[in-house]
């Protein structure tokens, strides 16, 4: 079944499987949570005929792999185990054996790379080489968040399809319809710090931040001068040091702090450099793991200073 905003990729796929000959490496470009990923899946499925679902010998998926060998192990031995931070080249050359061989069902095969854009230059260079002399029968699915990441040599020896961000109106029914659950105000915020990303909504609401996207609306709107509100958000982020939430929480404000931003009359330059701020916090907090509550009360006077800015433009 095709995911909401695949319509025209089904139709360019489906188009070059009629045509007289198919390109052997497709660029599946945008941004993360647009279902690229089960796109992939199912196009590879489809040019090989296969029905069902479950792994199929011919459709290679490569991905992140353990961390080291240490969660190597764990792997093996069925426990929970650390990713890698990026693809390897010893993942690439694992996969480059088995193109030596031929397919197992029938005369196609698929690798599917994902995300493509985070593998290591070694792997990026190693991956090259295959992509410039493809083994007969062999096709390329790269799945890419940033595609401009990638090396322009393995972007031009691709077919793009670029998936589009969803409108408002479409994230709208969608969250409606697969998490009817949940109250007006979360689907509102899940929906501007989704930008788009159908994804990345439904993830929002996995995480229960309504109530984080309702104070930091009123921080940006009334500001805080008790500092209350901002002790309040911090309480809601909690004291968990939950990567992925963080991160979610860092998406609101940006998603918030622009919405603000048309609806200034004066200069935004305020608004601006606070969004900047937070792209900055965004990409560091994986690597310094800030204290959450910290977090949430740099995040609040952030917000706090770029509403009193809007105030003052505003008049």
């Amino acid at each position: 079944m095709s995911l909401v905003g695949h319509e025209e990729a089904w139709a360019q796929w489906r188009a070059a499987m009629g045509g007289e000959r198919m390109h052997h490496a497709w660029l599946l470009a945008g941004k993360k949570g647009l279902g690229k990923a089960s796109f992939a899946q199912a196009a590879a499925r489809e040019l090989l005929g296969a029905d069902g679902s479950g792994d199929h010998p011919d459709i290679i998926t490569l991905t992140y792999g353990p961390r080291n060998k240490d969660e190597a192990k764990k792997r093996d031995e069925g426990k929970p185990y650390e990713l890698a931070r990026g693809i390897k080249v010893d993942q690439v050359r694992e996969i480059q054996k088995r193109l030596t061989t031929r397919p197992t069902m029938g005369s196609k095969r698929i690798v599917i790379i994902d995300p493509a854009d985070d593998m290591e230059v070694s792997a990026s260079n190693a991956l090259l080489k295959s992509l410039e002399e493809p083994p007969q029968g062999t096709y390329f699915l790269l799945v890419a968040h940033s595609p401009a990441r990638l090396l322009p040599t393995i972007r031009s020896r691709c077919r793009t399809v670029r998936f589009p961000a969803l409108s408002k109106e479409a994230m709208d029914e969608l969250l409606r319809d697969l998490a009817p659950q949940v109250d007006i105000a979360t689907r509102d915020a899940a929906i501007a710090a989704a930008a788009g990303s159908p994804g990345a909504a439904l993830s929002f609401v996995d995480l229960d931040l309504g109530k984080a996207a309702q104070l930091m609306g009123r921080i940006v709107d009334e500001g805080d001068r008790d500092f209350s509100l901002r002790g309040q958000l911090a309480g809601v982020i909690g004291a968990k040091q939950d990567i992925p939430r963080l991160q979610a929480v860092l998406d609101l404000a940006r998603a918030i702090l622009a919405e603000k931003v048309p609806s200034v009359s004066g200069d935004p330059r305020k608004l601006v450099d606070t969004h900047a701020q937070l792209v900055r916090l965004t990409g560091e907090q994986p690597t310094y793991n800030f204290d959450p509550g910290l977090l949430g009360m740099e995040i609040g006077t952030l917000l706090a200073g770029a509403g009193a800015a809007s105030e003052r433009g505003n008049g």
